[in-house]
């Protein structure tokens, strides 16, 4: 990531307290990007005045998006709210990207059949439980064997989007698929576990130390594990990790190539489309708001917005017109 001592202390700052190895490095990546903006001024000697004229360049010069500009500020404030201890005050005087709202694109439930036609093995599995549990791909990706409750049918997300746990419905046509998938993590811990060199899952540092024996147990590995076994560059430890998170992505475009489908197609759609099909199902918002994690229940009703386009929101007048003929 960085050979910087500073930057290091920030990262360990960051693990000790928990945060996840993304946001450690999403957060170290903008502070330097600050750094070097700054001329390779220290952050303590500087303040406001350098982050606002910083925040103004992502969004005058690089043209940066509303939400990656927002980014870059949560690296910054948490820089000198947290680190430094010297909070930042308002920034608001900085020039903000302007924030477009998008509708979601959205599948229709046959699309969604053609397409799932189209995926085989543990990547047709991955797209059921995008679009049947409303998942977000890093939190697919990041399942653990243990997340699975076949009892009370459903999934426990640990750790979501602003470190949140909930727990999200699981389709039962999915319980077959679902134990083959776990039968053969089980094989791979075992052939892993010939290894005398094999470290165990990697695990955040507090359930580490209060479970020192979970890091061996099936349950607390990856439902989707990568292929192979890797070195955790933070303890030079062999471990298997998940399954890499573009890789899903390049099945599903590659699936959609061979469809049908004319719409722009990523593994969020089908997050898209669990919410816009729940309503349409008479699901009521506070509902599908919690199945998708969000904090604002305005974030979920941009999917009412998307239902009452077209067909199902205002009648068009030539309708009225040919409807004569």
């Amino acid at each position: 990531m960085t050979r910087s001592p500073f930057l290091l202390s920030i990262a360990d700052y960051m693990r000790v307290r928990g945060y996840s190895k993304r946001t450690i490095h999403t957060y170290i990546r903008w502070i330097k990007s600050f750094i070097i903006f700054s001329r390779k001024r220290h952050p303590s000697d500087m303040g406001r005045d350098e982050v606002a004229a910083y925040l103004t360049y992502l969004a005058v010069k690089r043209k940066v998006s509303s939400s990656t500009q927002s980014l870059a500020l949560n690296a910054l404030v948490f820089l000198y709210d947290k680190f430094l201890e010297k909070p930042l005050g308002d920034v608001s005087e900085c020039h903000r990207a302007r924030r477009q709202q998008k509708l979601p694109s959205v599948l229709t439930p046959s699309e969604v059949q053609s397409l799932l036609s189209l995926l085989s093995g543990k990547h047709r599995l991955m797209a059921c439980i995008m679009y049947g549990s409303g998942l977000r791909r890093i939190e697919l990706i990041r399942l653990r064997v243990n997340a699975i409750d076949f009892d009370f049918g459903h999934i426990r997300i640990w750790n979501g989007k602003g470190y949140k746990h909930r727990i999200v419905t699981l389709a039962p046509e999915l319980t077959s698929a679902l134990k083959y998938q776990i039968e053969k993590v089980k094989i791979l811990l075992e052939e892993d576990q010939q290894s005398a060199e094999y470290a165990g899952v990697w695990l955040p540092n507090a359930l580490a130390r209060k479970y020192p024996t979970a890091q061996y147990e099936l349950g607390w590995h990856y439902l989707f594990p990568a292929s192979g076994l890797s070195i955790d560059p933070e303890t030079s430890k062999l471990r298997r990790h998940h399954i890499d998170e573009s890789l899903f992505g390049k099945v599903l475009r590659d699936a959609v190539k061979k469809s049908s489908i004319q719409k722009t197609v990523t593994p969020h759609t089908l997050r898209h489309s669990f919410a816009t099909h729940l309503l349409q199902s008479g699901a009521d918002i506070r509902t599908v708001q919690e199945q998708l994690g969000h904090s604002d229940v305005k974030t979920t009703e941009i999917y009412t917005h998307a239902l009452k386009q077209g067909a199902q929101g205002v009648k068009s007048p030539l309708s009225s017109l040919l409807g004569r003929d």
